[in-house]
């Protein structure tokens, strides 16, 4: 669905729009068509009607976060795509009031930001997020973590956007993180409070630095790529087995499709030259899926989210 008729969705409200806006400058891949309408909300409940009335006319809504972990096709998105770039939606409040919070970051706050200031002011429980680029919001969507954790180990409640236009928010008991999954029903993140407490500020730097440092070592973090292309699957003894290793044994790495290519450095990261197409990329992961499947026996499933036009948000 285009949106020819921007006046029934946002044209009496408080947001930024840009018509036929390209996105592949705000994603990690850089490549991809465009979106038919990039709404940016100044207000939460800017946010709330616009979410409200796509709900009701049927027009695909998408959040667009860091793109760090998203490709875009060649031939764009219908719909409306959400960016929560202004002031209102970057804000990160030390030491909230309310019984839920200590600190809250709102939904297009930076997660690698975040972690730096916590670092800084001497506060523990997001060090393990340090070096995993991301908006909060996007981070919270599908329980971003690695090796050393998950950032749904430190959420202590999150305040949704839901299709309807209102304004939910979840306590940690009801709250449920999986690995790369969270039971946080449709909708947007507008905020997530976050459990921390004090400890040294050179101690918290420090492990900062650790992590960071771990994960240069070992992924190729300069290439263009979404970091993991696949989840680490779950085996039939139960036991997680890494994906990049999966690839490796199947003997894909360097593989090539046109433009996109497997990294050498790590299996899991399948990164573009410059000019590359979003087609050459998905012919490149279901070539690794298959080649997975055929050689180890196991399917494959990606932790980057697609967009295409026609499909569902």
């Amino acid at each position: 669905m285009t949106v020819k008729s921007p006046s029934s969705l946002y044209s009496d409200l408080d947001v930024r729009v840009e018509l036929d806006a390209p996105l592949a400058p705000l994603t990690w891949f850089a490549i991809g068509g465009r979106a038919d309408a990039l709404v940016h909300p100044n207000t939460i409940e800017a946010l709330q009607t616009l979410s409200k009335r796509c709900h009701r006319d049927g027009v695909p809504l998408r959040v667009l976060g860091s793109g760090a972990n998203l490709l875009v096709d060649d031939d764009g998105v219908d719909g409306v795509v959400v960016l929560l770039d202004s002031p209102a939606f970057k804000a990160v409040e030390f030491n909230a009031s309310g019984h839920l919070e200590r600190m809250r970051a709102w939904g297009g706050a930076s997660m690698e930001k975040l972690v730096m200031e916590c670092s800084r002011r001497g506060l523990k429980g997001l060090e393990q997020m340090a070096g995993i680029p991301a908006s909060i919001g996007g981070a919270i969507r599908m329980n971003a973590g690695g090796k050393f954790g998950a950032v749904g180990d430190a959420v202590d409640a999150v305040a949704l956007v839901t299709p309807e236009g209102e304004l939910s928010i979840f306590s940690r008991e009801s709250l449920r993180f999986d690995y790369r999954h969270t039971n946080i029903p449709r909708g947007i993140v507008a905020w997530t409070s976050f459990k921390v407490t004090p400890d040294d500020a050179v101690e918290c730097r420090a492990r900062v630095r650790e992590i960071f440092t771990y994960k240069k070592s070992t992924q190729p973090l300069s290439a263009s790529s979404a970091g993991c292309m696949f989840r680490n699957p779950t085996l039939a003894d139960g036991t997680r087995e890494s994906a990049g290793r999966l690839i490796d044994l199947a003997g894909m790495k360097g593989a090539r499709v046109g433009g996109a290519f497997v990294s050498t450095a790590h299996g899991n990261f399948l990164a573009v030259d410059p000019g590359a197409r979003s087609d050459d990329l998905r012919a490149l992961v279901d070539m690794v899926r298959d080649a997975v499947a055929t050689r180890q026996g196991v399917e494959l499933v990606t932790e980057v989210v697609f967009w295409r036009r026609g499909e569902d948000a």
